[in-house]
């Protein structure tokens, strides 16, 4: 059922309002990554000597240089955890526009909500932007013990945050806060793993920058298919 929700957001990239929130999510990750980047490497510019005695040899030069090149390595394998964060905030601002293009190709009988506020919009990715990062750092401690498990709890963490946090928004739109939040409890598992598969690909470069928006749409069936099924349980 999962996999059918995803399959119908990946036939909607053909939509244009898909397209553009995607390119725009795209672009802005972008940005943010090569902005972390560009903060990064100017860090290590000016810790870094410019050249350094060593005994027997004389001095060195060109360790800036040296670091830098290390440091772009480097920022390639942060990339897949900060993809998370960065990607999922992005994606956050504009989850309303990819709801409501969903919901206008395959739900049309749906009555029309009220747009939330862009501040609103805003203050909710902050705090949830916050919240991954927070649990992302206390889970290096985990990492440590996790050895060759460690992409299974990266998923599963970031995961249960993913899954809690898109179906929330996307419910609360149909259904408040309340009963976003009461819905979630009740079908709790499977916002989980829809969590989890989507967190699995965000940890791939490259691909990683198309994953949320096709996550934000696919929670947008996931919640339509267990809405209409709470409503046949309460008959």
């Amino acid at each position: 059922m999962i996999f059918g929700d995803f399959l119908k957001a990946l036939g909607q990239l053909s939509d244009p309002r898909f397209r553009r929130v995607m390119l725009l999510g795209v672009l802005l990750s972008i940005a943010l990554l090569v902005g972390i980047y560009a903060a990064f490497l100017a860090l290590i510019q000016w810790a870094t000597p410019e050249s350094i005695d060593i005994p027997f040899v004389g001095p060195v030069s060109g360790l800036g240089t040296l670091l830098s090149w290390g440091s772009a390595l480097f920022m390639i394998g942060l990339s897949v955890f900060l993809m998370v964060p960065v990607a999922s905030a992005f994606t956050g601002l504009f989850l309303e526009d990819v709801a409501q293009a969903v919901e206008d190709r395959h739900y049309p009988g749906q009555p029309h909500v009220a747009r939330v506020p862009f501040v609103d919009s805003l203050v909710e990715t902050v705090n949830f932007f916050a919240l991954l990062v927070g649990v992302n750092v206390l889970a290096l401690v985990l990492y440590g013990f996790a050895g060759p498990f460690i992409p299974v709890v990266f998923w599963v963490v970031n995961g249960f945050l993913l899954g809690r946090e898109y179906f929330t928004m996307v419910a609360t739109r149909r259904l408040g806060r309340a009963g976003a939040k009461a819905l979630r409890r009740r079908y709790a598992a499977q916002v989980w793993i829809a969590g989890s598969l989507m967190a699995a690909p965000l940890s791939l470069p490259l691909i990683n920058l198309l994953i949320p928006v096709l996550g934000a749409a696919t929670f947008t069936h996931l919640f339509h298919r267990l809405h209409a099924q709470d409503q046949k349980k309460a008959r």
